[in-house]
């Protein structure tokens, strides 16, 4: 076997390439020894400097101008933080455009070579930087930047023939696919750019989505989630589909693995199933209030694998869906907002209980919170060893402003209201009889029995 037919590299692209910049390299250093070469490098140093001393003249000016604009939506205000931010580089770039379309018409084109190169090279990256910082990731905008400006300054000086020559050579051949560090860069490229052209139309569509008030909640999240699996999932294969990877050898891997999940990952495959029922069926939906167990507290958000409750204390448990489905939950708002609750209480037998009813039903519905469209009712349910035993009903429409809170303003106004009307409430008494016995008839019994 030919060992040239075992190395990843192509030993005559690099060399190549080497020459090319070898060349390249002398010509530039012929060009930068030239007089009106070095005319051309004081121009920029000069106009850079300029730049920097009328940013820092101007920028006060504008950020005070900047601050007044209150009254601006948000994506202009953040353009103006941008140029603000960028104020040396827009001033560099205007400025050395002038002056290279003025020498343009007053002296040779040889002699503004430099200043053409330097104002698209700035002018490029005045744009990438502007592109970029419209990317939320500062890891993804980081690297799409230097990227973006690595290949225009290539595709400026004219290099990218070579460059990509260079870099097809840099393979490494598994089976019938080849891949070079250009397929590999390639790839990556069209990956970042299809991903956040997805997650830009996926925040635009969830936005619109949930501005839709004919959508109920769980179906707006139902909807948003299926929106970012197809669109996601889209710009994936289409980014593989555009640099050429073949997508049957990956169909088959993606069933293989589908096989294996399903097996070793059958609680988070229940969970995401059980996650998309819990969204088809409505029976949950964010805002509601639930008791699951001990736990009480209303749906934060819904999620692929589990459910956010938050508790009155401020706790948030994390629910698996499976739970939800499986379990017995109580949805004290899923058809309607009204929460009956009910407080037993107690008076004495020497109080009237029809006058006790009365002054229970008026003082729960003084009581905030309390609906008085639903009025409470009481009712004696029984007898007790020391009191006539009754129970107060009413209703309430906020469950998710606590109900301990509201039993307890209830009871208040039960015992400020009983105080007033010379209602008592009777507690347990005991009677404790001590026996007539005599302790010395007590004490001779007892030495008796030992005798």
């Amino acid at each position: 076997m030919d060992p040239q037919e075992t190395l990843p590299i192509d030993p005559e692209a690099i060399r190549g390439f080497w020459e090319f910049l070898s060349s390249e390299g002398a010509m530039l250093m012929r060009e930068a020894m030239r007089p009106w070469t070095i005319y051309q490098i004081a121009i920029v140093v000069g106009l850079f400097l300029l730049a920097w001393t009328l940013r820092a003249a101007l920028q006060p000016r504008y950020a005070e101008w900047l601050r007044a604009r209150d009254n601006w939506p948000k994506w202009r205000l953040r353009i103006g933080l941008i140029v603000q931010r960028r104020m040396r580089m827009i001033l560099f770039v205007a400025m050395i455009w002038v002056v290279y379309l003025v020498m343009k018409e007053l002296t040779w084109n040889s002699r503004t070579v430099l200043l053409r190169v330097v104002a698209n090279l700035s002018t490029a990256w005045l744009f990438i930087a502007f592109a970029t910082r419209m990317i939320a990731n500062p890891a993804l905008g980081v690297v799409v930047r230097y990227g973006a400006w690595t290949w225009a300054t290539l595709s400026i000086l004219g290099w990218t023939d070579e460059t990509q020559a260079t870099l097809e050579s840099l393979a490494v051949t598994i089976g019938e696919t080849r891949l070079s560090v250009w397929l590999i860069l390639k790839a990556i490229v069209v990956m970042a750019i299809m991903l956040a052209l997805a997650r830009m139309m996926t925040g635009a569509s969830a936005a619109s989505i949930q501005r839709n008030k004919d959508i109920s909640p769980s179906m707006q999240v139902l909807a948003v989630k299926v929106l970012q699996v197809v669109l996601f999932g889209s710009a994936f294969f289409i980014a593989l589909k555009s640099v050429g990877v073949d997508l049957t050898g990956l169909a088959v891997l993606s069933g293989a693995i589908g096989v294996g999940l399903g097996f070793g990952l059958q609680k988070v495959v229940s969970n995401l199933v059980s996650g998309i029922i819990i969204l088809l069926d409505k029976s949950i939906k964010p805002g509601d209030v639930i008791s699951l167990g001990e736990t009480f507290g209303w749906i934060e958000s819904l999620g692929a694998r589990y459910v956010s409750v938050v508790t009155r204390d401020g706790k948030e448990y994390l629910i698996p869906n499976e739970d939800l489905i499986t379990g017995q939950v109580v949805n004290w708002s899923h058809s309607n907002d009204f929460v009956r609750l009910d407080i037993y209480f107690g008076t004495s037998y020497h109080d009237d209980p029809h006058k006790v009813r009365k002054i229970a039903i008026e003082a729960a519905k003084g009581v905030e919170r309390v609906l008085t469209f639903k009025p409470p009712v009481c009712h004696v349910v029984g007898f007790g060893d020391s009191s006539v035993d009754f129970i107060l009903r009413f209703w309430i429409t906020d469950p998710t402003g606590g109900l301990t809170n509201i039993r307890g303003n209830v009871y208040l106004a039960l015992w400020d209201a009983f105080q007033e009307n010379g209602i008592s409430i009777p507690f347990p008494q005991r009677e404790v009889r001590v026996l007539n016995d005599r302790p010395e008839a007590a004490d001779k019994t007892l030495m008796a029995g030992a005798d």
